[in-house]
């Protein structure tokens, strides 16, 4: 392999991580917006239930407004900790921003950040998933049978809207 080749190798790769980069931006970006303004049909519940109705799919739309409320006072845990998480994901972001403009460019850092990301998303989705099924646990057998009556609803519209797009 020449040394030209080997350059532009080198450049893709980093163009390749500047896109995932500025994805990541634009994805924090929207999905901050959504989590402090709430979008959508459950807009009326307040604001905590439309942030989690809207990040949660079909399983947290289909709960009703105390059961999405439940659920996100449950995930936010003690006070302070949504800041704190906010803020490690900022670090890191910032720090992943240090790791692109660095010279030279170490991608083995960029990944070890990535992953470290990565895992801050899972940890967050394994927290809903959790409480999702606790407040599930928690119902009566009617009340979980409405709930499922409602998914399968919201389910049924969204197959429905996307054969007709």
């Amino acid at each position: 392999m020449s040394e030209e080749t080997g350059g532009q190798g080198r450049g893709w790769r980093i163009i390749l991580i500047a896109s995932l980069a500025l994805n990541l931006l634009v994805a924090g970006v929207i999905g901050g917006w959504v989590v402090r303004h709430g979008i959508g049909p459950h807009r009326d519940h307040g604001p905590h239930s439309a942030r989690l109705a809207q990040l949660g799919g079909p399983l947290t739309r289909a709960l009703d407004a105390e059961g999405r409320v439940a659920i996100v006072a449950r995930l936010h845990g003690q006070p302070g900790a949504q800041e704190a998480r906010r803020a490690a994901l900022r670090e890191s972001f910032e720090a992943l921003l240090a790791d692109l403009r660095a010279q030279p460019f170490d991608p083995a850092l960029v990944t070890a950040r990535l992953d470290g990301q990565r895992a801050q998303v899972a940890d967050r989705f394994e927290a809903g998933h959790a409480a999702l099924v606790a407040h599930l646990a928690a119902m009566s057998d009617a009340e979980r049978a409405a709930y499922a009556d409602r998914l399968e609803e919201n389910v049924r519209r969204w197959r429905h809207h996307r054969h007709h797009r």
